[in-house]
């Protein structure tokens, strides 16, 4: 078994972070697309996702800033 295999994470787990992402990117305002579109890419920075809404950015807007 390589270090790689020891600290790689199983799909479960992938899938639990992706639906947790999710989730408080629905909190935060939004859509379900959006949500879905940038909680699977892990180049996104959840916190400023969360962030442009909770300062009035459109969403929108906020996906522009993100991608």
């Amino acid at each position: 078994m390589t270090t790689e295999t020891l600290i790689a994470p199983t799909r479960a787990e992938r899938d639990t972070v992706t639906s947790w992402r999710v989730e408080r990117l629905l909190e935060a305002g939004y859509d379900g697309e959006a949500a879905l579109v940038l909680a699977l890419d892990r180049d996104v920075d959840l916190h400023l996702a969360v962030s442009l809404l909770a300062r009035g950015c459109p969403a929108d807007t906020a996906l522009q800033i993100l991608f």
